[in-house]
């Protein structure tokens, strides 16, 4: 398993273990964060967008050009923001860390 930790929006702190091969997405979604993941992890959307904290973001593999053009159209956008669909849990990434965004909504929980 691996250890995650999310930053909620409200500044709170919920710590996850996700399996190995797993995304993100699925991960966070198994813990309750609000992370719709409306294309179902296919990349068409921006609606799982997280920011990893900066010690953890040189560590993920580079964005792919698609997945940069989908967070330009993230709200709250930053540097180190990345789609968690795309970040695949593994070894390396134990005790990660990322920031559910202030504008973040879950439709489908209501």
């Amino acid at each position: 398993m691996i250890r995650l930790r999310f930053i909620t929006a409200d500044g709170g702190a919920v710590d996850a273990e996700g399996d190995e091969g797993a995304s993100l997405l699925e991960a966070g979604q198994a813990a309750g964060m609000p992370l719709e993941g409306t294309c179902e992890g296919q990349m068409a959307c921006s609606t799982c967008h997280v920011i990893v904290a900066k010690d953890w973001f040189e560590r993920l593999k580079p964005a792919s050009e698609e997945e940069e053009d989908l967070l330009d159209l993230a709200a709250g956008a930053r540097r180190t923001s990345r789609l968690a669909c795309q970040i695949t849990l593994s070894p390396e990434l134990d005790g990660l860390e990322v920031q559910i965004p202030v504008d973040s909504h879950d439709l489908q929980r209501g």
